[in-house]
């Protein structure tokens, strides 16, 4: 960047692209047509660069057009500082994998370019475990009593549903043993729930014998209101 300058533009960017293409082996010139940067090796593709100030559904949509004119289609973007900026970075470039598209950085301060992926066909990797997980819940989820599109912060889960169960058998019964609260609710982990307190509403008044904590009592009592 010009010393002095606080805000980055695109031609910024460019001398470091430039370099590390010519690099490669590729005559490289700007603003050919549409394109912001063009590389041409031999009779190879030509590598085509869109260069951007910030990472952005425009600079998406130029990659995407670009891709009708060559394979080699990259986005360049200033490099991204702090946890934030980094972890923006990683949901970049998984987007750019999926649509094909190389994605580089550069450090504007010093020039430094690095290559985060290349153009290619994109083929996911099945997260079995995450899915595993999602089915679990979906069969033990009772009913749908979320709404689609809400926060996170106070969806019901499975676990939940079966946490309030157990409080109530509590709240009616009194003072349990888990494997009573178990068999009466008919939630199999319910001495571990209760055990674990993930809500604060279970305590263990004797060996093996649990409880509702006051908070229990009100979550019960609100959800007989709900």
């Amino acid at each position: 960047m010009t010393p002095g300058m606080t805000t980055p533009r695109e031609t910024d960017l460019y001398p470091a692209v430039k370099s590390f293409l010519q690099g490669q082996g590729y005559e490289v010139k700007s603003e050919v047509g549409a394109c912001d940067v063009m590389a041409v090796r031999g009779d190879e593709p030509p590598v085509i660069v869109e260069l951007k100030t910030g990472f952005t559904l425009t600079l998406l949509h130029q990659g995407i057009d670009r891709q009708s004119l060559s394979d080699w289609v990259y986005l360049a973007v200033p490099r991204a500082k702090g946890k934030q900026g980094m972890r923006l970075l990683k949901g970049n470039i998984a987007l750019c994998r999926r649509l094909g598209l190389g994605l580089i950085t550069v450090r504007l301060r010093d020039g430094f370019l690095e290559v985060h992926c290349d153009p290619g066909p994109y083929v996911p990797r099945r997260a079995k475990p995450r899915l595993g997980r999602l089915l679990r819940e979906f069969e033990r989820r009772v009913g749908d009593p979320n709404t689609g599109g809400a926060t996170r912060v106070g969806l019901v889960t499975a676990y939940r549903q079966d946490a309030i169960l157990c409080a109530q058998h509590l709240a009616s019964a009194g003072p349990c043993k888990g494997a009573v609260v178990a068999q009466a609710t008919g939630v199999a982990r319910a001495t571990r729930m209760m055990a674990a307190d993930h809500y604060g509403w279970f305590e263990r008044v004797e060996k093996g014998i649990y409880a509702l904590t006051p908070k229990g009592r009100t979550a019960v009592t609100s959800k007989q209101k709900g």
